[in-house]
C-alpha cells in the first residue's frame, strides 16, 4: 500500500484516511516517521538561516568599518526574525497535518 506523500491536497487526505481505517503496513509506518523527521530537518534548517541571518545582521552593526551599512545590518536581524517565525508557523502546520492523517 504505497502513498504519494502531499500534504495540501484533500484528495490525498481523503485517500489516506480511507486506508487508516485498515491497519497500516510496516512501509507505511516507516515512511510516516519518516516525514516526521523530514519535518525536523526541515525546522532545523530554518533555525539554521536565522541564526546566519541574526549574525551577519549584528556583526554588520558592531563592525565600525560598516558604519554606511547599519540599514543592512537591521535588514539581516529583521529577515531573522521573519524566518524564525515562518519555520516554526510551517513546523506546526506540517506536524498538525500529519497528526490529521494519522487519526
Amino acid at each position: 500500500m504505497r502513498v504519494l506523500w502531499t500534504l495540501n491536497s484533500e484528495t490525498t487526505l481523503r485517500k489516506i484516511r480511507t486506508m487508516a481505517k485498515y491497519e497500516m503496513s510496516r512501509t507505511d509506518l516507516l515512511a510516516l516517521e519518516r516525514t516526521k523527521l523530514a519535518n525536523e530537518r526541515t525546522s532545523l534548517a530554518y533555525f539554521r538561516t536565522c541564526v546566519v541571518f541574526l549574525g551577519s545582521g549584528l556583526a554588520i552593526l558592531k563592525i565600525e568599518m560598516f558604519n554606511k551599512l547599519s540599514m543592512l545590518g537591521y535588514f539581516f536581524m529583521a529577515m531573522a526574525a521573519l524566518i524564525l517565525v515562518v519555520g516554526i508557523a510551517r513546523f506546526f502546520y506540517t506536524k498538525r497535518t500529519i497528526e490529521r492523517i494519522v487519526h
